[in-house]
């Protein structure tokens, strides 16, 4: 299936995600799981959107969506913690009609491993 997906979704290196990171209608979109964040830390701006809400966070006939997820003109560029899920979420964005979605391929590892810019992890108070 991801294979699939890296054929049918546009893959950007971390430079060209870099490149294109705080840039007017330009929204990167975090699917990892909220422990991750906390571990992990975070792309500076980056929209949260766990990977087990994205199809209710997109429909609009959902109770649970989000606008921000949806936008004609907006390009997406989603990422997780390797590239893999964020493959396949990008391509069931196209698939629910988003227009503009693209992955990073690497990921918050392959981000972080190239000094990119972040926010530093804020773990929960035991």
């Amino acid at each position: 299936m991801v294979e699939e997906a890296l054929t049918l979704v546009t893959t950007y290196s971390v430079d060209e995600a870099r490149a294109l990171h705080g840039q007017p209608g330009v929204q990167f979109v975090d699917i990892r799981d909220p422990r991750e964040l906390e571990r992990e830390g975070a792309i500076p701006g980056a929209f949260h959107a766990p990977r087990g809400m994205l199809e209710f966070w997109i429909d609009p006939e959902s109770p649970y969506y989000k606008p921000i997820l949806n936008q004609k003109d907006t390009r997406y560029v989603l990422f997780c913690a390797g590239g893999w899920r964020s493959a396949l979420a990008a391509r069931v964005m196209q698939e629910m009609g988003v227009q503009g979605v693209a992955h990073m391929h690497g990921g918050f590892g392959a981000w972080k491993a190239a000094g990119a810019p972040m926010v530093e992890p804020k773990p929960r108070a035991p």
